[in-house]
C-alpha cells in the first residue's frame, strides 16, 4: 500500500539546527512518521526532546558547533553508538549575515559559507560513507531557499550559500544514486523563524513579500513537515537531486 511507503518506523535520522523553527518542525514531522532522531543543536534543545519523546520516539541530543566540520565525526560516531546505524540526513542549520553587498565583511561572508556549505558537504560526505558502508542505501535532505533561486537584497553570502547548496544537492545525488542514495533538497519560502525575524520587523519589507505570496501568509515549521517525511521515505526513492519549493506559491508569482 503506497500509506505504507511513507512509514518511517525503525529509522534513525540526524536532523541539524533542530532546537527551533524550521529544523524543530522537521524532525517533529520525522518523528510522528515513525523515525527515532539524533538532533544536532547549540543552544537548548528541551523543548524538541519533549515533543519528540512525547510522540514515543528516541531523541539523541548532539551539541556540536557546526561553525567548523571538527565535529562530524563525533555527530557519526555518537549516532551509530546510540541507534547502530543511519537512514536519514536533513542538514537543515544554516546562518545569515544582512549587510549592503558594497560593505560586506570577509568574516560575515566566512561565517555563513562554513555553516551553510562547507559544514553541509562534508557532513554529507561522512554519512554517505556510512551508508555505504551500511549497504542499505540512505536519504539525504538538503535545506534550500527561495534565494537558490534569486538574488535577494544585502545578504551576499546567504545567496551565495544557497545557490551552492542546489549545486551540491545535484553533484552529490549525480555520484550517489549508484549506491541507493537518495540526494534531494527543500527550498522554504517566506518562514516565521529566527533567520526571518529582522526581516519580518521591517514592515515594507513584510507586506511586500506577503503581497507576492499567492496562499496569502508565511510559512511555518509544519508546512515542511509533509515535504521532508516524503524525501526520508521510500515514496521518493526515484526521486534524485531536485529540490522542492515549499513557499505558497511565491516562484509561480
Amino acid at each position: 500500500m503506497i500509506l505504507d511507503k511513507f512509514n518511517l518506523k525503525g529509522k534513525v535520522a540526524i536532523v541539524t539546527g533542530c532546537n527551533t523553527g524550521l529544523g524543530q518542525g522537521m524532525a517533529v514531522g520525522l518523528a510522528q512518521a515513525g523515525a527515532d532522531i539524533a538532533g544536532v543543536y547549540r543552544s537548548d534543545t528541551s523543548e524538541t526532546q519533549k515533543m519528540i519523546k512525547d510522540l514515543g520516539r528516541v531523541f539523541l541530543p548532539i551539541k556540536a558547533d557546526l561553525s567548523s566540520i571538527e565535529h562530524i565525526n563525533r555527530i557519526v560516531e555518537e549516532t551509530i553508538n546510540k541507534f547502530g546505524k543511519i537512514d536519514i540526513l536533513v542538514n537543515n542549520a544554516g546562518i545569515i549575515r544582512r549587510n549592503d553587498t558594497i560593505d560586506f565583511s570577509e568574516k560575515d561572508w566566512d561565517d555563513v559559507m562554513n555553516v551553510n556549505v562547507k559544514t553541509l558537504f562534508f557532513l554529507s560526505q561522512a554519512v554517505a560513507r556510512q551508508f555505504i558502508k551500511q549497504g542499505t542505501g540512505g536519504k539525504i535532505i538538503n535545506i534550500a531557499s527561495m534565494l537558490s533561486y534569486q538574488g535577494g537584497i544585502r545578504v551576499p553570502s546567504y545567496t551565495a550559500s544557497k545557490h551552492a547548496v542546489m549545486g551540491l544537492t545535484r553533484i552529490m545525488a549525480n555520484e550517489w544514486a549508484k549506491y541507493n542514495i537518495n540526494v534531494n533538497a527543500i527550498a522554504p519560502g517566506y518562514m516565521i523563524t529566527n533567520n526571518t525575524a529582522a526581516l519580518r520587523a521591517d514592515e515594507k519589507r513584510y507586506n511586500e513579500i506577503l503581497a507576492r505570496i499567492p496562499a496569502g501568509r508565511w510559512g511555518t515549521p509544519e508546512d515542511l513537515q509533509g515535504a521532508v517525511v516524503f524525501l526520508a521515505s521510500d515514496a521518493s526513492n526515484y526521486v534524485n537531486g531536485f529540490t522542492i519549493a515549499v513557499d505558497g506559491g511565491w516562484l509561480a508569482r
